[in-house]
């Protein structure tokens, strides 16, 4: 069975290799070597909505097919993380245009059409506006029933950005900026994922290092780097496995750490 590190290593040289000469063949190969990811986000999102899973599924590898086509190996930044706001986005986009209004119960909407009626016929018989108890009881309906009602008529309607949900000393907080700026936590998330991929790179012997350099960001054929060298090519291809593990313990050895 393929170790973690060995599937790693193997997905990086898929990546490289489609960067350098996309063929559908190794795009394939690479979908279904992230299956699991798209599995993983499509079980996630489906608890989240009414859609099947198996829809969601489908939808997610078109993601990860527009993320395998987008991303560059040389940049430092890890698949996965890239991956998965392409694989994310195009479920979200899937439910978006599927739904794009929001669907309340058929009695809820009659309630809320015979309560406007029974509303106005009470201002004015009454002289005054009715409470929302005696227009419940008009119904013939609880009044935790007609607050629903008009709670989901409410939710409806779109809520603008500029809506006030605080004020702090004189100075009003809309909804709109309370909202997280997901462009900037990606690149964020990006930036630091690069960071630590640069930390695990520079523990790696001077060789290891020079060798994963040339080929994975600089793309220099292995058979030109071992020539530069002065060792063979299989010499270059067992430097940069035993450092691609490395790395990847390095990395892990980060993330626990900030989970911790």
């Amino acid at each position: 069975m393929a170790t973690q590190s060995s599937l790693r290593y193997r997905g990086m040289e898929l990546l490289v290799s489609y960067h350098q000469n996309p063929s559908l063949e190794i795009r394939n190969q690479l979908v279904r070597l992230n299956a699991g990811l798209v599995r993983k986000i499509a079980h996630r999102v489906s608890h989240q909505c009414a859609e099947p899973y198996e829809d969601l599924e489908q939808i997610g590898y078109l993601g990860l097919i527009r993320a395998i086509e987008r991303f560059d190996p040389t940049q430092g930044c890890a698949f996965s993380s890239f991956a998965v706001p392409y694989i994310r986005g195009e479920m979200l986009h899937f439910l978006r245009d599927k739904a794009s209004s929001v669907k309340i119960p058929r009695r809820w909407r009659e309630l809320q059409s015979r309560g406007e009626k029974v509303r106005e016929a009470l201002t004015e018989s009454l002289g005054r506006p009715p409470k929302e108890a005696e227009i419940a009881a008009e119904l013939n309906i609880s009044l935790e029933e007609w607050r629903e009602s008009k709670l989901a008529g409410q939710n409806r309607n779109p809520l603008s950005l500029d809506a006030l949900v605080s004020q702090h000393v004189d100075t009003p907080v809309t909804l709109g900026e309370t909202l997280v700026d997901s462009h900037y936590q990606s690149l964020q998330r990006l930036e630091e994922e690069r960071q630590q991929l640069q930390e695990a790179l520079n523990q790696l012997e001077e060789k290891t290092r020079t060798a994963i350099e040339s080929v994975f960001f600089q793309n220099i054929p292995r058979k030109v780097v071992a020539e530069q060298i002065g060792v063979s090519p299989m010499t270059v291809t067992r430097w940069i496995k035993r450092g691609l593990e490395q790395m990847v313990g390095a990395l892990q050895g980060s993330v626990t750490q900030t989970e911790s």
